[in-house]
């Protein structure tokens, strides 16, 4: 298996009460996407596709960063980046 470069670890902030989250690897984006999100909905699921399409090496990993921010901002996670 080939290690995907994620790059700048993005950190999630809760809007209310919880638990900061710093994502450092595509990995640990993919598994809390599945496992840990608090909502089910079109960014995440779109983020899902994108993240699992980059970790192929279908589509550049920047879009799987981009679509897993926009499903951070979907579910009420400030995120300290962009992309």
């Amino acid at each position: 298996m080939i290690e995907i470069q994620w790059g700048e670890p993005i950190t999630l902030y809760p809007t209310q009460d919880g638990v900061t989250e710093r994502f450092s690897t595509i990995e640990k984006a993919r598994y809390w996407l599945r496992r840990n999100w608090p909502i089910v909905d079109d960014a995440r699921l779109a983020a899902l596709e994108k993240i699992d399409s980059a970790m192929d090496c279908m589509s550049p990993v920047k879009d799987a960063r981009c679509a897993f921010v926009a499903a951070a901002l979907s579910a009420g996670f400030v995120p300290d980046r962009v992309s």
